[in-house]
């Protein structure tokens, strides 16, 4: 089958074309056409238009169109999920979602500078896919660091060069203040970025990105803001009768299904065990 999007791609525009050869259409043609022409020649080749406004396959209600494939050809692979979160970051330029987003998006614009042949560009960028997913399959949980001896001279370095602990660091302003805005907006910014913040706090959001962790539970801002929301979750799963679906939206996850990963990630059961577990137990205390 023949696919066609727009020309010099970069993320999404990469990405698709791996998940489709990997997971739809192994023997898949991408054709890569000016903007305005990519509707026309659709229809006149008979391929299938994506990531392109105004087409089934494209960026809806803040998702990108890997997500839209996901869900449409009902890939169910975690570690293509995983994948995902950080294509949606890097392609959207949500880079708090994910620490990972950043570096795709900077290896995908720096490879897109290099290579101006869209077909070579893709061919290349298979590669890069292929090691993002080996490592959300396989990898996740393995350090940089393997060998004892390396860990020890990180260690010292660490000892002897940055002696502040948690203990005796000084919380600065700007964190103070970030951690009031998080608490004033993660009910009601259902899309709160670290760039966004940065702005109110007038601090560069590389610096605060890299810095973050550091006040915040030794948490990136993503996992800081999920972890949250899933706290959230639990307290509505404890004191309501709203549904996963009205919960999920509530605390500020794109979906039921997206809301469901994170949540048994976090505690290690379904939101829908969680709730029963409580429900027995409110019965058991009552008996």
């Amino acid at each position: 089958m023949k696919w066609i999007t727009r020309e010099k791609p970069k993320i999404d525009r990469i990405a698709c074309p791996w998940l489709i050869k990997k997971y739809i259409d192994s023997d898949a043609e991408f054709i890569f056409v000016p903007f305005d022409a990519v509707i026309q020649q659709a229809e006149a080749i008979g391929a299938i238009p994506f990531d392109v406004p105004n087409v089934e396959l494209s960026h809806q209600l803040g998702l990108c169109t890997f997500d839209c494939l996901i869900e449409k050809y009902n890939i169910d692979d975690e570690a293509v999920h995983t994948m995902a979160v950080i294509v949606r970051g890097a392609d959207t330029d949500r880079h708090d979602i994910a620490p990972q987003s950043a570096g795709l998006w900077a290896i995908a614009s720096g490879m897109a500078h290099n290579i101006q042949d869209d077909h070579e560009l893709l061919k290349q960028g298979m590669v890069i896919y292929d090691g993002l997913y080996s490592w959300a399959k396989y990898l996740q949980s393995v350090k940089h660091f393997q060998n004892p001896f390396e860990n020890l001279l990180v260690d010292v370095f660490q000892k002897v060069f940055h002696p502040a602990t948690k203990s005796n660091r000084k919380t600065p302003v700007w964190a103070k203040e970030l951690k009031d805005i998080i608490q004033d907006q993660i009910d009601t910014n259902l899309t709160l970025s670290l760039k966004e913040i940065s702005k109110e706090l007038d601090v560069n959001p590389a610096y605060l990105s890299r810095e973050f962790s550091k006040y915040f539970e030794n948490l990136s801002f993503g996992e800081y803001i999920r972890k949250l929301r899933i706290e959230k979750a639990i307290e509505l799963l404890s004191s309501t009768n709203h549904s996963l679906t009205e919960i999920a939206y509530l605390t500020g996850f794109s979906d039921q299904s997206h809301f469901t990963r994170i949540f048994k990630k976090y505690t290690g059961e379904n939101p829908s065990v969680f709730k029963k577990n409580i429900t027995k137990s409110k019965f058991d205390t009552k008996s």
